[in-house]
């Protein structure tokens, strides 16, 4: 596993572990509030720094994470089949392709096949590199939002009179 996936992976753990310490926290309360106004209390909170974060832990954990993968080989394979069709085509529009032998026509169909892959590899590998710089920046920003907040949750129920510890 690359330096580059194990620190993509942290990201996404770093977030997932934000919207864990919300569950397993202990919340106190400091004034005497009855567990019927802690539990409105929390509900409010929740929903104050789900609005001011623009995050929003349920619908975070609930999205699968899906990692790109085979961009090349998805690529090349896309590549070679148009590089034969276009092959054929090509061949087609000149009167001298029917007078070949059917060994010069699959050579001619298959080294355009083999240029069309090479190309379609480059650009399957270009797409799932641009895909997973993509992925980094939005697991960034989404861990960003979870520690938003996280700390305005925290600071609403500190605010209301509560001990917040992980």
């Amino acid at each position: 596993m690359s330096l580059r996936r194990v620190l993509v992976s942290g990201l996404g753990c770093a977030a997932l572990a934000l919207v864990g310490a919300a569950a397993a926290e202990s919340v106190q309360p400091q004034k005497g509030q009855s567990s019927e106004q802690m539990q409105k209390d929390v509900g409010e909170c929740q929903a104050s720094a789900k609005q001011s974060s623009g995050y929003d832990p349920a619908a975070a954990a609930a999205e699968p994470d899906e990692k790109q993968a085979g961009g090349r080989a998805k690529g090349a394979a896309k590549g070679a089949v148009a590089g034969a069709a276009a092959a054929g085509v090509r061949g087609r529009q000149h009167d001298a392709y029917d007078d070949l032998s059917d060994d010069a026509k699959q050579e001619y169909r298959q080294e355009n096949a083999k240029d069309a892959a090479a190309a379609g590899a480059a650009v399957g590998a270009s797409k799932q590199r641009q895909d997973r710089r993509s992925d980094r920046r939005d697991d960034k920003a989404q861990a960003e939002a979870a520690s938003k907040y996280q700390q305005a949750y925290q600071s609403c129920l500190t605010g209301r009179g509560y001990s917040v510890t992980p």
